[in-house]
Protein backbone atom coordinates (compact mmCIF):
# COMPACT_ATOMS: atom_id res chain seq x y z
CA UNK A 1 0.00 0.00 0.00
CA UNK A 2 1.07 3.39 -0.90
CA UNK A 3 2.02 5.79 2.21
CA UNK A 4 -1.17 8.02 2.32
CA UNK A 5 -1.30 11.56 1.09
CA UNK A 6 -3.06 15.21 2.60
CA UNK A 7 -5.70 15.05 0.25
CA UNK A 8 -6.86 18.15 0.78
CA UNK A 9 -5.90 21.70 2.33
CA UNK A 10 -2.42 23.69 3.23
CA UNK A 11 -0.67 20.75 2.69
CA UNK A 12 -2.86 19.10 -0.26
CA UNK A 13 -0.53 16.40 -1.81
CA UNK A 14 2.04 15.93 0.71
CA UNK A 15 3.13 12.04 0.75
CA UNK A 16 3.21 11.01 4.62
CA UNK A 17 5.63 8.96 5.82
CA UNK A 18 4.60 5.28 7.22
CA UNK A 19 5.13 3.50 10.31
CA UNK A 20 7.86 0.98 10.02
CA UNK A 21 6.63 -2.63 10.68
CA UNK A 22 3.25 -3.30 11.06
CA UNK A 23 1.62 -2.16 14.07
CA UNK A 24 -0.16 0.65 12.34
CA UNK A 25 -3.29 0.25 9.67
CA UNK A 26 -3.21 3.65 7.89
CA UNK A 27 -6.65 4.64 6.71
CA UNK A 28 -6.55 4.69 2.60
CA UNK A 29 -6.97 7.90 0.71
CA UNK A 30 -10.03 6.89 -0.21
CA UNK A 31 -11.43 5.92 2.72
CA UNK A 32 -10.08 9.29 4.36
CA UNK A 33 -11.72 11.25 1.90
CA UNK A 34 -14.91 10.01 1.69
CA UNK A 35 -14.71 10.73 6.27
CA UNK A 36 -13.81 14.60 5.24
CA UNK A 37 -17.28 14.80 3.11
CA UNK A 38 -18.53 13.70 5.67
CA UNK A 39 -17.22 16.25 8.46
CA UNK A 40 -16.88 18.92 5.33
CA UNK A 41 -16.68 22.53 6.43
CA UNK A 42 -17.10 21.85 10.17
CA UNK A 43 -13.55 20.69 10.80
CA UNK A 44 -12.51 24.42 10.60
CA UNK A 45 -11.89 25.79 14.09
CA UNK A 46 -12.52 22.40 15.08
CA UNK A 47 -10.69 19.98 17.50
CA UNK A 48 -9.79 16.51 17.05
CA UNK A 49 -8.16 13.92 19.32
CA UNK A 50 -6.51 11.03 16.96
CA UNK A 51 -6.58 8.81 19.63
CA UNK A 52 -4.51 5.67 17.92
CA UNK A 53 -2.53 8.10 15.69
CA UNK A 54 -0.84 5.73 13.53
CA UNK A 55 1.02 7.96 10.69
CA UNK A 56 -1.23 11.00 11.64
CA UNK A 57 -2.91 11.15 9.14
CA UNK A 58 -6.48 12.05 9.79
CA UNK A 59 -5.82 14.44 12.42
CA UNK A 60 -3.08 16.06 10.05
CA UNK A 61 -5.69 16.10 7.18
CA UNK A 62 -7.83 18.52 9.62
CA UNK A 63 -5.02 20.32 10.56
CA UNK A 64 -4.83 20.99 6.69
CA UNK A 65 -7.78 21.57 6.05
CA UNK A 66 -7.96 24.74 8.70
CA UNK A 67 -8.86 22.47 12.43
CA UNK A 68 -7.94 24.67 14.81
CA UNK A 69 -6.33 21.83 17.46
CA UNK A 70 -5.00 18.28 17.01
CA UNK A 71 -4.00 15.82 19.64
CA UNK A 72 -2.25 13.00 18.37
CA UNK A 73 -1.82 10.08 20.59
CA UNK A 74 0.02 6.66 19.67
CA UNK A 75 1.66 3.89 22.30
CA UNK A 76 4.15 3.31 20.16
CA UNK A 77 7.81 4.98 20.21
CA UNK A 78 7.88 4.14 15.97
CA UNK A 79 4.22 5.90 15.59
CA UNK A 80 4.95 8.73 17.43
CA UNK A 81 8.32 9.06 15.81
CA UNK A 82 6.48 9.54 12.46
CA UNK A 83 3.93 11.39 13.59
CA UNK A 84 6.29 14.07 14.54
CA UNK A 85 8.56 13.56 11.28
CA UNK A 86 5.22 13.96 9.03
CA UNK A 87 3.86 17.40 11.26
CA UNK A 88 6.94 18.36 10.29
CA UNK A 89 6.84 17.52 6.00
CA UNK A 90 3.62 18.87 6.23
CA UNK A 91 4.53 22.38 7.84
CA UNK A 92 1.44 21.77 10.35
CA UNK A 93 3.08 22.56 13.35
CA UNK A 94 0.96 25.38 14.51
CA UNK A 95 -2.04 23.51 16.48
CA UNK A 96 -0.64 19.89 16.53
CA UNK A 97 -0.03 18.23 20.10
CA UNK A 98 1.70 14.64 20.65
CA UNK A 99 1.89 12.43 23.42
CA UNK A 100 2.64 9.20 23.83
CA UNK A 101 0.63 6.80 25.95
CA UNK A 102 -2.27 4.13 26.65
CA UNK A 103 -5.28 5.57 24.81
CA UNK A 104 -7.59 3.86 27.53
CA UNK A 105 -5.72 4.81 30.28
CA UNK A 106 -6.21 8.73 29.03
CA UNK A 107 -9.91 8.08 28.66
CA UNK A 108 -10.08 7.34 32.41
CA UNK A 109 -8.60 10.26 33.52
CA UNK A 110 -10.31 13.34 34.55
CA UNK A 111 -10.41 15.30 30.65
CA UNK A 112 -8.23 18.10 30.28
CA UNK A 113 -10.11 19.54 27.03
CA UNK A 114 -13.63 18.59 25.47
CA UNK A 115 -12.92 17.98 21.93
CA UNK A 116 -14.91 18.60 18.66
CA UNK A 117 -14.21 15.06 17.10
CA UNK A 118 -12.92 11.77 18.68
CA UNK A 119 -11.00 9.48 16.19
CA UNK A 120 -11.04 5.68 17.46
CA UNK A 121 -9.18 3.25 15.04
CA UNK A 122 -7.34 1.03 17.50
CA UNK A 123 -5.37 -2.27 16.50
CA UNK A 124 -7.97 -4.91 14.45
CA UNK A 125 -9.45 -7.85 15.94
CA UNK A 126 -8.90 -7.26 19.45
CA UNK A 127 -12.52 -5.58 20.50
CA UNK A 128 -9.98 -2.45 21.40
CA UNK A 129 -12.72 -0.25 19.48
CA UNK A 130 -15.43 -1.11 22.08
CA UNK A 131 -13.31 -1.17 25.17
CA UNK A 132 -12.72 2.61 24.34
CA UNK A 133 -15.86 3.75 23.26
CA UNK A 134 -16.92 2.08 26.04
CA UNK A 135 -14.48 4.49 28.19
CA UNK A 136 -15.22 7.26 26.36
CA UNK A 137 -19.06 6.52 27.08
CA UNK A 138 -18.72 6.62 30.76
CA UNK A 139 -16.28 9.40 30.71
CA UNK A 140 -17.78 12.11 28.48
CA UNK A 141 -16.45 15.33 30.05
CA UNK A 142 -14.17 14.52 26.70
CA UNK A 143 -16.67 15.89 24.38
CA UNK A 144 -18.26 18.76 23.31
CA UNK A 145 -21.98 19.55 23.27
CA UNK A 146 -21.52 18.94 19.64
CA UNK A 147 -18.63 16.36 19.21
CA UNK A 148 -19.15 13.15 16.83
CA UNK A 149 -16.89 10.44 17.95
CA UNK A 150 -15.99 7.75 14.72
CA UNK A 151 -14.65 4.18 14.41
CA UNK A 152 -12.60 3.04 12.00
CA UNK A 153 -13.02 -0.92 12.15
CA UNK A 154 -12.75 -3.74 10.20
CA UNK A 155 -16.45 -4.30 9.37
CA UNK A 156 -16.18 -8.31 10.35
CA UNK A 157 -15.30 -6.38 14.36
CA UNK A 158 -18.91 -5.05 13.83
CA UNK A 159 -21.24 -5.32 17.21
CA UNK A 160 -23.56 -3.80 19.25
CA UNK A 161 -22.44 -1.75 21.87
CA UNK A 162 -24.07 -0.70 25.33
CA UNK A 163 -23.91 2.87 25.59
CA UNK A 164 -25.35 5.02 28.17
CA UNK A 165 -24.29 8.82 27.01
CA UNK A 166 -23.57 7.78 23.34
CA UNK A 167 -25.59 7.04 20.58
CA UNK A 168 -24.47 5.94 16.81
CA UNK A 169 -26.22 7.71 13.99
CA UNK A 170 -24.51 6.64 10.68
CA UNK A 171 -22.80 4.04 9.40
CA UNK A 172 -20.54 3.92 6.05
CA UNK A 173 -18.66 1.00 4.85
CA UNK A 174 -15.76 1.23 2.24
CA UNK A 175 -14.76 -1.99 1.37
CA UNK A 176 -13.00 -3.53 3.81
CA UNK A 177 -13.09 -0.35 6.53
CA UNK A 178 -16.19 0.28 8.32
CA UNK A 179 -16.92 4.00 9.75
CA UNK A 180 -19.19 4.50 12.98
CA UNK A 181 -20.76 7.70 13.75
CA UNK A 182 -21.28 8.39 17.57
CA UNK A 183 -23.11 11.48 19.14
CA UNK A 184 -23.48 12.28 22.71
CA UNK A 185 -27.48 11.04 23.59
CA UNK A 186 -29.84 13.92 23.63
CA UNK A 187 -30.73 15.28 27.72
Amino acid sequence: MANPRIIAGKARGIRLNGVPGDITRPITDRVKEALYNIIGPDIVDASMLDLFAGTGSVGLEALSRGARYVRFNDLHRQAIATIKANITVTRLETGAEVIQRDALDILKKQPDYRFDYIYIAPPQYKQIWITALQALDQNPGWLSDESWVIVQIDPVEMEPVALLHLVEFDQRRYGSTLLIFYELAAP
